[in-house]
């Protein structure tokens, strides 16, 4: 898929589905994209399960947008997300989304919003179901850009002994391919490979 670095991106977030520690690595990767415009935060910022993002929202200047749960078992953030994304859809100030999220409510606002024109980029666990991940134009797992320094230290050591590289050590590789083969990938999902 060609990327277009001016895109305007609405960068929205479902704190309640999304990990704070990522934050800065998805952040650098949206900015592969284009310039995020928008930056919010959904969750009910009063439970102590957020309480590792305040750091973060300010750091990285994300608005937190309130929503308190309002019955046990109903996700109200979801439908506060849909809503201002539908908002930003219509005001026409943002040329894609960025939809953060592990979670196949979001299905529906990625293909409406794909009906609209506008490119989505999708952000989650592996653990993403399909649905979801089909809805958007790219679909980046964040467990990709955790930054883990200690795989390259023993990449490092296994190259200075010149001993052979165990199994277990080139899957510690895997996510580095997995992450150069999606950042590649055409529109028909294929990657090459070669230097051109």
């Amino acid at each position: 898929m060609a990327t277009n670095n001016n895109q305007k991106l609405a960068v929205l977030i479902d704190a309640d589905n999304a990990q704070a520690s990522v934050i800065q690595e998805l952040l650098s990767e949206v900015s592969r994209y284009g310039t995020a415009t928008i930056k919010r935060a959904y969750g009910d910022w009063t439970t102590t399960n957020l309480k590792g993002w305040k750091e973060v929202l300010h750091k990285m200047a994300i608005q937190p947008i309130q929503q308190f749960s309002y019955t046990t078992g109903k996700n109200s953030t979801d439908a506060s997300l849909i809503i201002d994304a539908m908002d930003v859809l219509h005001d026409d100030t943002v040329d894609g989304f960025c939809l953060v999220s592990s979670d196949s409510d979001f299905t529906r606002l990625a293909t409406r919003i794909r009906e609209e024109g506008k490119v989505v980029y999708g952000f989650g666990e592996r653990k993403t179901p399909e649905p979801f991940v089909a809805a958007c134009d790219k679909f980046i797992y964040t467990e990709i850009l955790r930054a883990d320094p200690a795989p390259q230290k023993d990449a490092i050591k296994a190259e200075a002994s010149v001993e052979p590289i165990a199994v277990a050590d080139v899957r510690k590789l895997q996510p580095l391919l997995i992450a150069a083969i999606d950042a590649n990938a055409r529109d028909d999902g294929w990657a090459s490979l070669g230097g051109g």
